[in-house]
Order: structure tokens, then sequence, then C-alpha cells
């Protein structure tokens, strides 16, 4: 796992620039702190900070093959197949590293090198003769590429700040900017950067740049057709396609752990790992976030029905994993909340993101590599909202608009208009999904997996990449290996539910191999603090920020309304604002991230 950043000039000699492409690459060096490396050509500088997974030694980048230079951030799990089929040939391969092996894809497929591949990346490749660049990125987009036009070229970066680094970019934001944060936020419009000029290369899309054109497009997308197997054929089908995806994500020269809940997902997972390293005789490490004194504090609900140790100590026993848990402290949470923004480029799920990155940072002292459960929700359908009654929100796991927009001024709340810009997200979105076969029921039902797809679950991916690269370690989401995907898109509801328990078909694929009592857990979700002191703590810093004249805060949101959310500690968002564990707390700390941000990107609003 690595950092990239790119620049593209056909109208300058980029030979004298090296000092500028590290200093777009080393704002990246979280990504990568084992080693960098910069190629510099006339039109074309990259830049690479690498975390060496596979092949430590010979597998630095940029990498070179005659007219081709790459930098690529991922790990592409069929890489060895692929790398035989490319011998076969002809081809001559000099490392172990899979960036050799995209390298030389390209240079057999071009434009469709990535079709071929089963794996989590985003790499750009400069052609020297040609002296063009093709970009790409994953079918789920678990790793982030974005990008900024220029007149005689392009910018790119595997995060925001490495393109802000570049002097003729500007830190702005827009009215457009602002609603799409205040509205969908945390979550974001696929390909829109919130950042005025700054784009997200789309999962599953490719981009060409040469002198005088460029084109963008998707590779990839879901199909819909009819689902013809059986239940029993669909179970053994979904056991087969999960277990040879996690299967894949254990190829490491660096020792692998899994992140362990409990919960189903993570369970499967640790279950599959630890029994092919019993194989090789080796003990599976598995990990499990708590906070402090949350026993005392934990407040049951319809989300979060309980606490994990009881369902983690099951899988431990079963499956003999050296286990350890990691407590963080309320304090810790909101000291790293600065840090998280950070990460993100932008404020986003508060503590839920801290907490992670301080997760990570305790498992990367032992591991450089964990596989988690992510993703098996979206796919699966385990989200409350799949078959709860049909919500009177566009986004389910949006709320509370109406209380949003009510902390903004009357001017503000008129040039964002939040919810029409909302619906507007909607129907964009929707236009977009894959045609469905099926009832009028099953359509909506579909349209809501599709949406989840393309808010809920980039959310979650952008959350688990930066957090997880900012520790320095690499998490792996087998979850959302494209294979699994494709084939659960078409599986009809009432056998997605079977049994009537969400995620019922995954339930029955593997219950064979774990605990009776982890198959019948009800879904929960990622856990988050209860404590007062983290609500006591982020009202304390919130009432410090509002005590500084230029906050931003002032400017946009009602001093009232402020005053209010902290005297109540946020009691008008009692139901989740976002997702499952965004409350009142959360919100608090969203505001506090909101004002770093701004105060620390130094951000110009353009309010017209």
């Amino acid at each position: 796992m690595c950092g990239i950043a790119g620049c593209i000039d056909y109208s300058s000699n980029l030979l004298n620039d090296e000092p500028l492409i590290r200093k777009m690459t080393r704002t990246l060096l979280h990504r990568g702190p084992d080693s960098e490396g910069y190629f510099i050509g006339r039109h074309a500088l990259l830049g690479h900070q690498r975390l060496a997974i596979i092949d430590l030694v010979t597998g630095n980048q940029p990498m070179t093959r005659g007219n081709f230079t790459i930098v690529y951030n991922g790990e592409i799990y069929n890489a060895n197949e692929l790398r035989e089929q490319l011998i076969k040939y002809g081809y001559s391969f000099y490392t172990t590293s899979d960036t050799e092996v995209i390298l030389m894809a390209y240079c057999e497929w071009k434009e469709q090198c990535m079709e071929h591949l089963n794996g989590i990346f985003a790499f750009a490749i400069w052609d020297e003769q040609e002296q063009s660049l093709f970009l790409c990125r994953d079918r789920l987009g678990v790793k982030p590429l974005f990008y900024y036009e220029c007149a005689d070229g392009l910018l790119f970066s595997s995060e925001i700040k490495g393109i802000l680094a570049h002097p003729i970019v500007k830190a702005e934001i827009d009215v457009e900017g602002l609603a799409a944060l205040f509205s969908l936020g945390p979550s974001r419009i696929v390909g829109h950067a919130i950042f005025k000029g700054i784009k997200e290369l789309k999962p599953a899309y490719a981009m060409i740049v040469h002198k005088e054109s460029r084109k963008s497009w998707r590779y990839w997308d879901i199909a819909s057709k009819e689902h013809e197997q059986s239940e029993e054929e669909t179970i053994e089908k979904v056991r087969e396609l999960v277990t040879k995806a996690i299967e894949r994500q254990l190829i490491s020269d660096v020792p692998i752990s899994t992140m362990l809940s409990g919960g189903l997902d993570s369970s499967i997972i640790t279950a599959i790992a630890a029994q092919k390293l019993a194989h090789e005789q080796k003990t599976l490490s598995t990990y499990s976030v708590a906070y402090e004194e949350n026993d005392d504090h934990f407040q049951k609900n319809s989300f979060q029905t309980s606490q994990d140790e009881f369902w983690i100590g099951k899988m431990q026993q079963r499956f003999r994993t050296e286990h350890k848990q990691v407590t963080i402290s309320q304090q810790d949470l909101v000291e790293n909340l600065q840090e998280a923004m950070r990460l993100k480029d932008m404020p986003s799920m508060a503590d839920i993101d801290s907490s992670l990155y301080l997760f990570c940072k305790e498992i990367e002292k032992s591991h450089t590599v964990a596989l988690s459960g992510e993703c098996a929700d979206e796919v699966f359908g385990g989200y409350p909202w799949f078959y709860e009654q049909k919500s009177e929100t566009l986004f389910p796991w949006l709320r509370s608009t109406k209380e949003r927009e009510k902390l903004f001024k009357a001017e503000w709340q008129k040039r964002l208009q939040l919810r029409q810009f909302l619906q507007n997200t909607y129907d964009e979105a929707v236009k977009e999904m894959p045609v469905f076969i099926g009832s009028k029921e099953e359509q909506e039902r579909q349209q809501l997996f599709y949406l989840n797809n393309q808010f809920f679950m980039q959310t979650l991916l952008e959350r688990n990449d930066r957090m997880t690269m900012g520790a320095g370690i690499e998490v792996r989401v087998p979850f959302a290996d494209h294979t699994i995907i494709e084939f659960v898109w078409n599986i009809p509801w009432e056998m997605k539910n079977s049994g009537g328990m969400e995620k019922g078909i995954l339930r029955k694929a593997f219950s064979h191999i774990l605990p009776k009592e982890v198959v019948e857990r009800k879904k929960n979700p990622y856990p988050k603090t209860y404590h007062p002191k983290y609500t006591k703590l982020v009202h304390q810093r919130l009432q410090e920020i509002l005590l500084k004249k230029h906050s931003v805060l002032h400017e946009l949101f009602e001093r009232e309304q402020l005053d209010e959310l902290l005297a109540t500690n946020g009691q008008s968002f009692q139901i989740p604002w976002f997702g499952q564990l965004m409350a009142g707390p959360q919100l608090i700390a969203y505001l506090i991230q909101l004002h770093d941000w701004i105060e620390q990107y130094r951000i110009n609003i353009i309010s017209t």
C-alpha cells in the first residue's frame, strides 16, 4: 500500500522541478513510510511513497519498463496467475511485485489491462513515447485517486492534500461544495471532492490524457440478470466466492491479522484465515476495539443491541487466535479528531474516524496487514433500512435534514437549499442505476442497494483507507471483491434474507464453521463510545472555538442554535443524523472538525 502523486504539463519543461513533485508526494508520507521514489521527465513528474507488503526488496516505485513508467497504490490478488499467463506470452519479470504485473499487463492489453485485475488499486502509467498518461481505479473504489485539470495538463494524487501542495491550486469551496458537505456529509457524491476544481476519478473508471485530448470511461458495472440457482446452490456459491476472496487476500510477505468484532462478517474472515494459517502451523492474530469504562455507560438501542466481548470470546475459543483488545480513552478520541480530519482532508465521521485511526495505530505495532469485514452489510443487506418500512428520507442513512438546515443562518439556508440539493443528487444517482429485472417492490429495494453502494459504502471505504493508511497499515476488505458483488446483486431479497435474519444467505453459507452464538447474533455496527466524558470534552472544545470571533462557525450558523445544541448536548439529534452511530455528540465533534478544517487548510469560501 502506498501513496502516489503526479504532475503532467505539456507546456513546460519539468526536468528541473523535482522539488515540486517531492513536495506533493511527501504530503502522503503517512501512506508509505518505508521508501520514496520519483520519475522526472520533460512533461511528467511522478512520485511514490511506499508501504512495503509484497516483494520487500525489489518492488520500489516508480517502476519503468521500456517507455512505460508506473506509480501504483493497492494490491493485486491474482498477480501470480497473471504473471504466469504473461510469461507464456513472452514477457520477462525481474521482481515478484504486483507492480510489475500491472505494468506488463498494460504492455500486453493497454487500456483493457484492468479488466484482468482482481484487487484494489489506483495507478498511473506514463507513456514516454506517446507522451500520454493512463489513470485507473479499482471497481469498488477501495483505493482513492483525485485529480485537477489544468489548461496544459493534469495533477493527480492519492489524497487531496497532494494536489493542494501544487502552487496553482487554491483551497477553495463554493456553494455547491458546501451544499454537498452539509446535506450529504459525511458521505460524498462519487467524483465530487468538495474542494473547487478538484475531482475524484470514480470507481471502475479509467482516464487517458494526451496533449490535445483527454477522455474517461467506465470499464465495469453491475449487470442485472435472472437468478436461476436454488437456495442450496446459492448458499454453495456464496460460500465458494467469499472463501476464495478471503484466501486470495491472505497473500503477503509480512504477517496477517484480522479485525474481530464477534459479528458475522469479521468472524467469517477470521475463521477462514485461522484455518488457512493452521495448515501452515501458524496462529492468527486478531484485534478488537473498545473504549474506557464503556461497560458502565453502554446504551442499548435498536442499532447497537450488545457489546462485542462475549462473541469475540466464542471465536477465540473456537479458532485459538492470539487476541488483543485495544481500549481507547475518551481524551485520545477527542485529541485525534483533528488528525482524523487531516487524514480525510475534510470533516467527516468525527470520533468514528479517530477511533479507527487509534485502533490501527495499536495494530501497527505488531502487524502491517489486517483483514476487515467492511462492505458485507452493503452487499448482503445487513442494515436496518433494508428490511424496515420504507423510509421517508431519500437516503435512509441520512436523517435530520431539517434539523441540520435549521442550524444555519437564514441567508445560508437560502444559498445552500440543502433539501433541494439532496433531491437533485438523488435524481441524478438513480439515473445511473443498472436496469433491474423484477417487480416494482424488488426494483425499489434494488435501487436502495445501488444507492447504498454509491454513497454509504463509499463513505466507509474512504474512512477505512484514510484512517488505516494514516496509521501505517493496510486493511483489506474481502467482501468488496467484485466477483461476490456481481453474483449477490441478482440474488432475490427473500433469499438474501433467508430465515428472516439480515444477511440470512451469508449466515447459512458459513453456519458450518462458526459458533452457533455468532451465527445467530443480531447485526451490530462498529462500536462507539457512550461515555459522558467524551460528550463533556467535545462540549468544552466547541465552547472554546465559539470564543474565537473569526471562526467560520459564526459565519455559517445561528449562535442561538449552537448554544442550544451545547446546552442539550445534541438532544435534538438523538436519532443518528448519519448512519447508525452519529448522534448529538458526534455532531458537536463534526463542527469542531469543520472549524479546524477551514482554519488549517486556509480555505476560501466563495459564497456567490
